[in-house]
């Protein structure tokens, strides 16, 4: 019988096999050879081009006389994307409808140029200026000429955006208004297509980066869950035929040491790539605690990307992707009750109980992706994990006193978040001649998070109004989340200037929590005062997408969009405060978001303006209370808001070895409604600001570069940035506020074609500014002046 069964289903899966080969081979048509020459000024080859067809697993690298060839190519409408150190990228789209097309391409140097940006933001390959949103983009230039270690460091560099930590290294980031206020980010966090899925699973540091593509505004029909503000999506360097590499090493003060390396090599020729890249870096603290006389906040951190990836056909690829990081933090949330105290004795704090934090990160994907007809495919399975806790009790009252301290040290088993997704992605073929372009496809995740904390209360417990002292309250809580969407988008070419384009996802999470109490007095056993209990909640949602782009002309053009944005519903933690009840069910928070803008080159695109202007209502808002000393957030659904404001971004290079930018944001982020239950009073706090939202974000950045031997490509750079962080406040009540400041950071380097010597200091005015604060008081100052050296080298 199970022979019989066997047999059936080998012919069964031989019959698909079969089917599935014909289906495909059904559209194989006759294949072209796509070549040509990559030459610079005064028609000079140009060895080591990249040449790429967007949207295919198709590119090659020009020869010592600049000459590139691909072979087997389907016909059809493509664009090429032709880059080379030194030269401004270019896009060209590119008919191939012959047995043999060649083509030659001259590019112009970057210091008389913008490059042309090709973003992933829909989930495709296209030009940033024909995408129909506000979207910003970093090269890995810029990340560089930045000095961009943290993903934190985007804050005034992308209009409208700002971003800190708490003090435990957990990136919370607010665009236009929409911020976090739980675990469930505001804006996602996508690194080479893997969602980071919350805060704890979030890899923050940069390293090896292709580009970062910012996307502002709701993005939930391509991205779900937590796109409500936007968007960060990193994209890491990609082995190819070309051998590359890098190595760099940084001293700064504060005992700042940074080394980093990379390594991308084929090990089969157009079949089979590797790369790597690691990072170690580590620092004194920047706070010094009066308890004991040492620094505080003492950092070190390695990390690393692995890469493997296999051209299986001229259509099939596969790519196997591991990241990890792991932080050592000892000095933990360096925090100062009172913003007074904080910036009148600025980095300096009275802390008792010191821990070190270990935080372990672990992701991996697999991504199998077919480029072809009748349609293009691909599926990315991800894993991730994370590991937080203190080697000893961690400071809960941020005193001197033997107050409260907290303890989560219960090995593997607890505090270790793990996440499993899965997505398949449909789209149009890269080739496609229609009007009609569409993408399509699902996704799948689930997440299991087993939290265990202790709140111990010592000896001055009293003088916090604990009822008792020498006592523990523990929590347990195991929390399972599971959920599918299915989504798609289109975009329909109505006449060769106007196109229009729709998008749907449905959302559907299932959450289950099971939670347990236990008191314990110093030192008998601990007894259940909350017995096991368990609760679960479903959560759906609708996001839709409209919106319109209009080409005045090839330079210049209109969109207008409508869309919705989603943060997914939950269940309260348990916690030490018996007025907030555990398992309590929040809905979901929704937006809705209107945007115009336009998009504009100039000069010989030596110019490039891209403005844009919002409005977004946010109903069901989900809004923090922080429960003491458990460090919990519970969440209630208890307002709406309204967020309005305007951006801009100017790019330029108005001469040859001169490059400007200048980027602005404005936001008005206001509470319509918002009623809050505060020990047992109702308190209105309608018409107060969003938390998190500056008022205003400016950035400007001059660089010139001369040329000391152009044979030798020996450069000296000067770069300086002025950035400005308008007035924001970070309770809701609007009593703690950080009043709008200036940064300045500054770089000289003396660069050539075998690598940089750079000087650099950020902060340099030694400007002191809260970046993050909780409701209760406790602040964190941001970054004071740093300076440092950094040497690197690349192949």
């Amino acid at each position: 019988m199970l022979l019989k069964y066997s047999m059936k289903y080998k012919i069964r899966f031989f019959c698909c096999l079969f089917f599935l080969v014909a289906f495909f081979s059904s559209y194989a048509q006759q294949l072209i050879r796509f070549s040509g020459k990559v030459i610079g000024a005064d028609e000079i080859p140009l060895a080591g081009s990249s040449v790429y067809l967007l949207n295919t697993n198709r590119g090659t690298v020009s020869d010592a006389s600049g000459n590139f060839e691909l072979k087997n190519i389907n016909p059809g409408s493509y664009v090429v994307q032709v880059s080379s150190v030194g030269y401004a990228t270019v896009t060209l789209p590119v008919i191939l409808n012959g047995s043999k097309q060649e083509l030659t391409i001259q590019l112009k140097e970057v210091s008389t140029e913008l490059d042309a940006v090709v973003v992933s933001a829909q989930k495709r390959e296209e030009t940033l200026q024909q995408v129909p949103f506000s979207i910003s983009t970093l090269s890995a230039r810029q990340v560089q000429q930045y000095r961009l270690w943290n993903a934190q460091e985007l804050t005034a560099i992308v209009p409208n955006l700002y971003t800190a930590n708490p003090g435990d290294e957990r990136n919370v980031t607010s665009i236009r208004g929409i911020t976090a206020t739980s675990y469930d980010p505001a804006v996602a966090t996508y690194i080479d297509g893997v969602n980071q899925f919350g805060l704890d699973t979030y890899i923050a540091r940069l390293l090896d980066v292709e580009r970062i593509e910012i996307l502002r505004g709701p993005q939930g029909t391509l991205y779900g869950r937590n796109a409500m503000g936007g968007v960060i999506n990193i994209i890491t360097k990609k082995p190819s035929n070309k051998t590359s590499g890098f190595a760099e090493v940084t001293a700064g003060n504060f005992a700042q040491q940074r080394y980093s390396a990379g390594l991308q090599i084929p090990l089969v020729k157009n079949k089979l790539f590797a790369g790597a890249s690691a990072l170690y870096a580590s620092r004194n603290g920047f706070y010094t605690n009066d308890f004991n006389n040492r620094d505080f906040d003492r950092q070190k951190n390695f990390s690393g990307n692995y890469y493997l990836k296999f051209i299986a056909s001229d259509m099939w690829t596969m790519s196997l992707n591991v990241k990890h990081s792991g932080n050592r933090n000892n000095g933990a949330f360096p925090l100062v009750n009172g913003a007074v105290d904080a910036l009148n004795n600025p980095f300096r704090l009275n802390q008792d109980a010191t821990a070190t934090m270990i935080d372990n990160t672990l992701n991996g994907s697999l991504v199998v992706n077919y480029a072809g007809k009748p349609f293009s495919f691909s599926s990315q399975t991800a894993y991730q994990s994370n590991h937080r806790y203190y080697n000893h009790p961690l400071d809960g009252d941020f005193s001197p006193i033997d107050g409260v301290t907290v303890i989560n040290d219960y090995g593997d088993k607890w505090n270790k978040v793990k996440v499993w997704t899965q997505e398949f992605k449909f789209s149009s073929p890269a080739s496609s001649t229609s009007s009609w372009k569409w993408t399509a496809g699902g996704y799948l995740f689930h997440q299991y998070n087993p939290a265990k904390q202790t709140i111990h209360f010592g000896k001055d417990a009293a003088m916090l109004g604990a009822p008792d002292t020498d006592f523990s309250l523990i929590n347990s809580t195991k929390g399972t989340n599971t959920g599918v969407a299915f989504f798609g988008q289109t975009s329909y070419a109505v006449t060769n200037k106007l196109s229009l384009i729709a998008g749907i996802r449905n959302d559907y999470e299932h959450k289950k929590y099971k939670v347990l109490g236990e008191y314990q007095k110093d030192p008998d056993p601990a007894f259940a005062t909350r017995p096991d209990t368990s609760a679960s909640a479903d959560f759906a949602a609708f996001s839709p997408k409209l919106g319109l782009l209009y080409e005045i002309s090839t330079h210049n053009n209109l969109f207008a969009t409508y869309s919705r944005g989603y943060r997914t519903g939950g269940l309260t933690q348990l916690s030490t405060d018996p007025s907030q009840p555990p398992l309590y069910p929040y809905k979901p928070e929704y937006s809705n978001n209107i945007e115009v803008g336009s998009k504009n080159s100039f000069w010989n695109n030596r110019i490039r303006v891209n403005v844009a202007a919002f409005l977004t209502y946010v109903t069901n808002a989900q809004v923090p209370t922080l429960v003491l000393p458990d460090a919990i957030t519970i969440t209630r659904n208890a307002g709406r808001l309204t967020s309005k404001g305007a951006e801009l971004e100017l790019t330029s290079t108005l001469f040859k070895g001169m490059e400007l930018d200048y980027h602005f944001g404005y936001t008005d982020a206001v509470y319509k409604n918002l009623k809050l239950a505060q020990q047992g009073n109702a308190v209105n706090l309608d018409g107060k600001k969003q938390i998190f939202t500056p008022k205003m974000t400016s950035m400007l950045a001059a660089q010139y570069s001369l040329a000391l031997d152009k044979k030798k490509q020996l450069k000296l750079i000067a770069r300086g940035e002025w950035m400005y962080v308008g007035e924001q406040y970070f309770d809701l009540a609007n009593t703690i506020r950080q009043k709008g400041y200036n940064l300045l950071n500054a770089r000289l380097a003396l660069s050539s074609k075998f690598g940089e010597l750079i000087f650099w200091g950020r902060n340099l005015t030694h400007t002191k500014y809260i970046a993050y604060a909780y409701d209760f008081g406790a602040v964190h100052l941001g970054d004071p002046q740093t300076y440092g050296v950094t040497l690197m080298t690349k192949f």
